[in-house]
């Protein structure tokens, strides 16, 4: 028995159901793994980078894309000049695939509500 066929005898779903949960799985890693990450001006690309990359190597993602709002970041005026990640500063669209089910979710701020929302945005 191989380990995609190990880890399928324990999930007690459908297909669609694993697959909504994996992608949530990956929106959740995003926010509680990176949240208070320091950054500024010269490494907030290579932040956006080194998250949507460590999402991507997990299994079934098939795409990650996390941006970050740059308007919060300060002016560089000194070593001090540098803030940490909050999750009202995450845009994030994560895309998983299992078997013949694609999930699409993001997260981002939601105006409306105060707070960083995740939600599936399509199910193919």
């Amino acid at each position: 028995m191989d380990r995609e066929e190990a880890a399928n005898g324990r999930f007690v779903c459908t297909e669609r159901e694993r697959c909504v949960f994996e992608t949530g799985i990956k929106l959740a890693t995003i926010y509680h793994q990176y949240v208070g990450t320091p950054f500024n001006a010269k490494s907030v690309a290579s932040l956006e980078e080194a998250i949507s990359r460590s999402i991507e190597v997990q299994p079934y993602v098939v795409s990650a894309r996390v941006k970050i709002d740059r308007s919060v970041i300060p002016e560089e005026k000194d070593e001090y000049s540098y803030l940490s990640l909050t999750g009202d500063m995450i845009d994030a669209v994560v895309k998983v695939r299992i078997g013949s089910t694609t999930v699409t979710a993001e997260m981002r701020y939601d105006e409306e509500l105060r707070y960083p929302l995740m939600y599936v945005s399509s199910i193919e």
